[in-house]
């Protein structure tokens, strides 16, 4: 039902005047973007910006108490809205991959599949060998996550989200965690479904990333999205943008 109605909207992920708070701390202030299908969009800004709350507002894991968040046309933020079933066809990938301890990769991969999506053992093994051959997981499948590296966890990770077929994937900072090698094994995986017209939103500092696959850059900070623009705009045309933008990105660049 949820990827029948994507089919028939322009937007996949809409963001309208989303505002935050934990407590009297205001975390977001009036966000507003949108992704068309297709379209991989990296956010970043400086630690504490509001990247990883924006990403969790739009997985229904953070609440947010103003303003519209629609994924596939589906409110968020409606108490009607089956928030699991939508969680469901949102892939998301943490920083510390979140694999269960006690699993096999294969095991990571199919429970979900059979517990929320209902399909069968054999359906979810063959789900499961197609998505970790696309990362390069196969021959791993039987091992537990603490014999795998943290650049092989985190593609793990990637494959489990991928084997839910979702229709967006958000990736919250994937490779902070990683040594700098791992890092590369990530990003071909994740240029991999940028090229084969996955949905994404990346919070990430990998501007490298960001220069090679990115439709667009959103630069937040303290909160707000303070650069909405191409990711030529951004990294081409400086005077264009604002001036926090213009001291985070000489910093970063450097």
């Amino acid at each position: 039902m949820l990827a029948d109605h994507a089919e028939a909207i322009v937007a996949m992920i809409e963001l309208i005047n989303v505002s935050k708070w934990y407590g009297s701390v205001q975390a977001l202030h009036n966000c507003s973007a949108s992704l068309a299908a297709g379209e991989v969009v990296v956010v970043c800004g400086p630690s504490g910006s509001g990247k990883s709350t924006l990403l969790k507002t739009i997985n229904g894991l953070e609440p947010f108490q103003q303003g519209r968040i629609r994924v596939g046309g589906v409110e968020v933020g409606d108490r009607a809205t089956d928030l699991p079933a939508l969680r469901a066809r949102i892939g998301m990938v943490f920083q510390n991959f979140e694999l269960f301890p006690h699993l096999s990769v294969h095991q990571n991969l199919a429970l979900a599949q059979v517990k929320v999506l209902g399909r069968s053992q054999s359906q979810a093994r063959a789900m499961c060998r197609h998505f970790l051959s696309r990362v390069g997981m196969l021959e791993q499948q039987d091992r537990m996550p603490a014999q795998l590296s943290g650049g092989q966890q985190q593609r793990v990770a990637i494959a489990r989200a991928l084997a839910m077929e979702p229709l967006v994937m958000l990736f919250d900072e994937p490779t902070s965690a990683l040594d700098p090698e791992a890092v590369e094994e990530v990003l071909e995986v994740m240029a991999m479904l940028a090229h084969d017209g996955m949905t994404m939103l990346v919070a990430s500092h990998e501007m490298g990333f960001a220069r090679k696959v990115a439709d667009r850059v959103l630069f937040m900070d303290q909160g707000a999205i303070l650069e909405d623009c191409s990711k030529d705009e951004f990294f081409g045309a400086r005077d264009g943008l604002g001036p926090r933008a213009s001291r985070f990105l000489a910093k970063i660049i450097h």
